[in-house]
């Protein structure tokens, strides 16, 4: 929609993130709720990578992929939350309009590249369960690097093209964002400029960036449910999907939250609504996704279980040391 010209009106340096500011009495709770979700939040994914890469029965494409989820997932957060944590503490809301801009472009940098990394696990799991003759030659160290490297890089790219043209855009009033973090609708509706331009560009990097792995996890995930459903056996039906149902679950909580946040219709009654959908895509979704693989996934529980004998064995022979 086109905005009217504001003449004799000067740009704006700071905006103030209303967030959960509307609810003063519940700062303490929020700030010690949302330190609690973060340590864990890091803490879990931390682990993951540490599993992976200590344990050589992990050393496997699913895993090799499930530890730059856990890396990407560990900076997504990062992103967000202790900036937010911070504004319970203080009581301040303000942020510098770069600082906005660079929250922004990280955000969007991860979350372009998790729903990449996301149509990566669905494929790798698709020729496991697909094509298994093939895996070991289809999926090998090279490609695989491949796959990580291009759903880092594609994420990039599409959100510093969205950023830099976000940063042409000119404020100059109001400066309050009603939302806990700077995401693209609620930081453009401040704009004096036109930004039907930047709207359609957006969209289009949109389709051509999230669609596409969208489409590739959705078509995975329908091969891969023919081909289980034509298992005779249950036992090997039960193992087939045993072996894909951790990423469905993240999957399906992923796409699920962001499609209700970024597709529902933007009105005043559901604002707030969405806004708690987005604690859902930026601070829980990071939080169970490594809850959901160490409880559900039977390699990582053994190498958990493995790590903490080692660890036992290692304590045990210090203090016998000790002791002479």
């Amino acid at each position: 929609m086109a905005k009217p010209e504001q003449g004799n009106q000067t740009a704006i340096t700071e905006f103030i993130l209303l967030g959960f500011g509307s609810h003063p009495e519940l700062r303490i709770l929020l700030f010690l709720l949302f330190l609690v979700i973060y340590i864990l939040t890091v803490a879990g994914n931390i682990l993951i990578i540490t599993l992976v890469v200590a344990d050589q029965h992990l050393h496997t494409p699913m895993y090799f992929f499930l530890g730059n989820l856990s890396c990407l997932e560990t900076c997504y957060t990062s992103t967000i939350l202790p900036r937010m944590m911070a504004s319970f503490l203080t009581n301040e809301y303000v942020i510098s309009v770069n600082g906005c801009f660079l929250q922004y472009y990280f955000f969007t940098w991860l979350a372009g590249s998790e729903c990449c990394l996301l149509s990566v696990m669905s494929y790798d799991r698709y020729v496991a369960i697909c094509k298994p003759l093939h895996y070991a030659t289809l999926m090998n160290g090279k490609f695989c690097l491949q796959l990580a490297a291009g759903s880092w890089i594609n994420g990039m790219v599409a959100s510093a093209i969205v950023t830099s043209l976000m940063s042409h855009l000119i404020f100059c009033g109001p400066n309050e964002i009603d939302h806990f973090f700077c995401d693209f609708t609620p930081v453009t509706k401040l704009s004096c400029s036109d930004t039907r331009p930047i709207e359609l560009i957006t969209f289009v990097l949109a389709s051509i960036f999230t669609l596409p792995p969208f489409l590739l996890t959705l078509i995975s995930y329908v091969c891969i449910i023919i081909t289980i459903l034509r298992i005779p056996s249950t036992t090997g039906r039960q193992k087939a999907f045993s072996t894909c149902s951790s990423h469905l679950i993240v999957v399906t909580i992923f796409y699920g939250t962001l499609n209700i946040v970024y597709l529902s219709p933007k009105t005043p009654t559901l604002r707030d609504l969405n806004k708690v959908f987005s604690v859902f895509y930026t601070v829980l979704t990071p939080l169970v996704n490594p809850i959901i693989y160490s409880l559900r996934n039977k390699n990582v529980k053994e190498a958990m279980a493995h790590i903490r004998s080692e660890c036992v064995a290692l304590t045990r022979d210090q203090r016998i040391h000790a002791n002479f």
